[in-house]
C-alpha cells in the first residue's frame, strides 16, 4: 500500500465525514461526493482553495503551524486528530521510538499492580513486559506477536473479546497514531502491511482514517477459565520511552470481575507463563461463563 500521501488521505477522509450543517454552512444542493467540498474547507480555514487542494494532493506537505491549526478547526478534529495532523505535517519534534526495553523500575511497577492486569506494549502493540495477571488473562489469545494481530487474526478472538469491534477500532486508532512517528518505528509499517493483506476487516477500519487514542474504555472479556469479566481499560504513555504504553485492566473492588482477576493472579504465580491453557483452565472449578457484575 502506498503511504506516500498520508496527510492527503487523512484530510480527504475527515472532509468526507462532515456535512455543511455540521460546520454552519448553507447546503447549496446535490453533491457529487460525500462531505464538504475542498473550497468549503478552505473558506473555513482561511486559506486559498488552491493551497488546500495541494495539501490533499500531496504537493504541499509542510504547512505552517497556523495553517494546520486552522484546518484542524475547520475539520472539527479532536485532540488526537489534531496531534496526528501536526505529526503528518512534521510540526512535532522528531521522536525516536523506544527500542522496546523496559527498565527494572518499570517492571517492578507493573508487578506491583497485584489487583490488575498490567502490561507494556511497544509502538507495534507487541507486549514487551507484563505482570503475572496479564499473562494469565491473555493466555488464550497469544497466537500472534502483537495485541492487534491477535484481535484480527487470532482464532477465537470474537469469543474472547465480547466487545470485539470496540476493542479492534481502538487498537487500529492507536496503531495509526504510531504510524505517524518520525522516524517511523521499524515494526509498525511491516505490521500494517501484514494486516492489510490478511484481514478485510482491518483494511476497512484502517481506510476509515478515524483517529482517537482511546485513552479510557471498557473491555468485556469471556475468559475460558474464569468466565465473563468487565474491566476498565486505561492506557498511559511511558515517559522517556516514546512508543511504549502502560496498559491497565482493572475491576471495582469486591466485584465478580475483580475476584476473577485475583484467581488468575494466584494461579499464574504458581505456574510458568508458558503453561498450556488447558492445564490452567482445569485448575478452576467454575462454569464456562458468568453473568456480568
Amino acid at each position: 500500500m502506498d503511504h506516500s500521501n498520508r496527510m492527503g488521505d487523512f484530510l480527504r477522509a475527515q472532509r468526507a465525514r462532515l456535512s455543511p450543517d455540521d460546520v454552519g454552512l448553507r447546503d447549496t444542493g446535490p453533491r457529487r461526493v460525500r462531505g464538504l467540498r475542498r473550497e468549503e474547507v478552505a473558506v473555513l480555514a482561511g486559506v486559498s482553495a488552491d493551497y488546500y487542494a495541494r495539501m490533499e494532493q500531496g504537493r504541499e506537505r509542510t504547512p505552517s503551524a497556523q495553517v494546520a491549526e486552522a484546518i484542524s478547526a475547520a475539520l472539527r478534529l479532536g485532540p488526537d486528530g489534531r496531534d496526528y495532523l501536526f505529526r503528518l505535517a512534521r510540526l512535532s519534534p522528531s521522536t525516536l521510538c523506544s527500542d522496546s526495553e523496559v527498565s527494572r523500575e518499570l517492571q517492578q511497577t507493573i508487578d506491583a499492580f497485584s489487583h490488575a492486569a498490567a502490561f507494556v506494549t511497544n509502538a507495534a502493540s507487541r507486549v514487551v513486559a507484563s505482570n503475572a495477571t496479564a499473562a494469565a488473562l491473555f493466555a488464550p489469545m497469544s497466537e500472534h506477536d502483537t495485541i492487534i494481530g491477535d484481535l484480527f487474526l487470532g482464532d477465537g478472538a470474537r469469543q474472547f473479546y465480547v466487545d470485539w469491534e470496540n476493542a479492534a477500532r481502538a487498537e487500529v486508532c492507536t496503531l495509526r497514531l504510531a504510524m505517524s512517528y518520525a522516524p517511523p518505528h521499524p515494526e509498525v509499517a511491516e505490521l500494517v502491511e501484514q494486516l492489510l493483506d490478511a484481514s478485510a476487516e482491518f483494511r476497512s477500519m484502517w481506510n476509515d482514517e478515524h483517529v482517537t487514542g482511546a485513552p479510557a474504555a471498557t473491555r468485556v472479556i469471556e475468559h475460558p477459565a474464569v468466565g465473563l469479566l468487565r474491566l476498565a481499560h486505561q492506557r498511559f504513555d511511558v515517559r522517556g520511552a516514546p512508543g511504549l504504553e502502560l496498559i491497565l485492566l482493572s475491576a471495582p473492588a469486591d466485584s465478580q470481575s475483580a475476584a476473577a482477576l485475583s484467581r488468575l493472579s494466584v494461579t499464574s504465580s504458581t505456574r510458568t507463563i508458558d503453561a498450556s491453557f488447558a492445564d490452567l483452565a482445569r485448575q478452576f472449578d467454575v462454569p464456562a461463563s458468568h453473568s456480568l457484575d
